[in-house]
Formats: structure tokens, C-alpha cells, sequence
């Protein structure tokens, strides 16, 4: 096969074809005496796979893993394989985590009862109850996502329940996976009428991500299968109708 060709048959440009190949994504083509370049479908295929994989775990990633996977013995590739979907398995985890953590924290805050001086807590008490370092909290604090009282001539903080409560949202949501920004955005909205629903949101959002990439990486793995048992197969002998070399930059 030409690169053109498969180029038509992955969905992927000449260029990409050639990019994928100079970074080992895609076994080295073979050459014919005249140096041009012969694939064959293994290269569609390991095209095909490195697509679904990309859309699991990201292209750089992916790049990485098809590569490595390529010159690995067939135990190791699939042991590789299998902890991405071990990965995927354990991100969803998390998230249904966060998602119950949040729900128990919006009924809470459904029915709120008045707040009573015991029920304040230290940045040590707290970091302690939500299993996170102090230094974690005072770099909520200083990203605005939680704001506790400052008491004491030393200016020591303590954490009432409205700003409890907000540490614990933000523990959900980052347990969840996201990012600071996204996170401030999310608290911010709780000051107004749909915030709670935002949060919902926001996690249901997280959910349907994760079982979009495993649904990419399910559909990629008889391409993974293919390009694992075939890595150590010999190069078809090439044929001399192929284009010239081109150099990749």
C-alpha cells in the first residue's frame, strides 16, 4: 500500500501517516530497493487503534502506550492495555464517589440546623476529617474556594459550617478530577439559584466523559489485539509501486 492509500483507509492525512510513523506509533514501513515507502493493513489498523486509543486516554498518551506496546512481549502489551481499562474503571469510581459525597452534602444543606460553637473546626481538625493537608486548605483559601473565619489576635482560621461544607464540595468535585478554574466556577454558582444544580452538573458531565472514552477504548481493542500479536511478525516483502521518500520534518 501506498501512503496515500493509507492515508484513505485510516482517515488520517499523508502528513499524519508520516508523523505517526517517525514517532513509532505505527510499525516502520518497509522499503523497497528503490527506497520508497510499502505499507500494509497492519498500518490501518494500528492507525485505527492508535484513534480509540487516543479518545480514552489522549493523544500524547496514546502515542506513548502504541509505541511501547509495539516492541513489548505479548504478556507485557496486554498487561499495559489492561491497566488502562483498570485506570478508566477506577476514574469512574471516584467520580460516583464524588457524586454520592455531593448528594449527602446537598441534603444537608437542604435542611440546615443552627450552627453551634462545637461545630467549628480547625484547619488541623479539618484537613484531618477530609484526609487533605493543611497547606491544601490555605491554597483553597487563597484561590477563593473556601473562606474561613480569622479568630484570635493570631489570626488563627476557623472553619464554620457554611465554609465546612464548601471544603467539602470542593473535595468532591476534585476527587471528580477537575481543575481549579472549573472548580472556582462551580463554587461561585452556589450563591445563586441553580447552583446546586450546576454541581450536579458538572459531575454528571464527568461521568459521561469517562464512559465515552471506554466506549473508545472498547472499540479499539480487536486493533490493539491485532497490533500487539502482530509486532513480532515479520515486514511483508515490499512492492515498487510506491511514491518516493519524502523527508519528515
Amino acid at each position: 500500500m501506498r501512503t496515500v492509500d493509507v492515508a484513505g483507509e485510516s482517515g488520517y492525512s499523508v502528513q499524519q501517516v508520516r508523523d505517526l510513523e517517525r514517532l513509532g506509533v505505527i510499525p516502520p514501513a518497509a522499503r523497497s530497493s528503490n527506497g520508497y515507502r510499502c505499507y500494509t493493513s497492519i498500518h490501518v489498523t494500528a492507525l485505527r487503534a492508535y484513534r480509540g486509543l487516543a479518545g480514552a486516554i489522549g493523544s500524547v498518551a496514546a502515542r506513548q502506550l502504541l509505541a511501547e506496546v509495539r516492541t513489548e512481549t505479548i504478556e507485557a502489551a496486554a498487561s499495559a492495555i489492561s491497566a488502562v481499562h483498570v485506570r478508566l474503571a477506577r476514574e469512574r469510581e471516584e467520580a460516583l464517589h464524588a457524586q454520592r459525597a455531593w448528594e449527602a452534602i446537598r441534603d444537608e444543606g437542604a435542611a440546615p440546623e443552627p450552627e453551634r460553637e462545637g461545630d467549628a473546626m480547625t484547619i488541623t481538625q479539618l484537613s484531618a476529617a477530609l484526609g487533605v493537608r493543611p497547606s491544601t486548605l490555605r491554597f483553597w483559601e487563597q484561590e477563593g474556594l473556601v473562606a474561613p473565619e480569622r479568630v484570635t489576635s493570631l489570626q488563627a482560621r476557623r472553619y464554620g459550617v457554611p465554609a465546612i461544607r464548601a471544603a467539602r464540595i470542593v473535595v468532591a468535585l476534585r476527587g471528580a478530577g477537575y481543575g481549579v478554574p472549573a472548580v472556582r466556577d462551580v463554587m461561585a454558582s452556589l450563591g445563586h439559584l441553580d447552583g446546586s444544580g450546576e454541581v450536579q452538573h458538572v459531575l454528571r458531565q464527568r461521568l459521561d466523559r469517562i464512559a465515552g472514552r471506554t466506549v473508545a477504548l472498547l472499540r479499539a481493542g480487536a486493533d490493539l489485539a491485532a497490533v500487539i500479536t502482530s509486532a513480532g511478525e515479520p515486514p511483508v516483502a515490499p512492492g515498487s509501486d510506491e511514491e518516493p521518500p519524502v523527508t519528515v520534518p
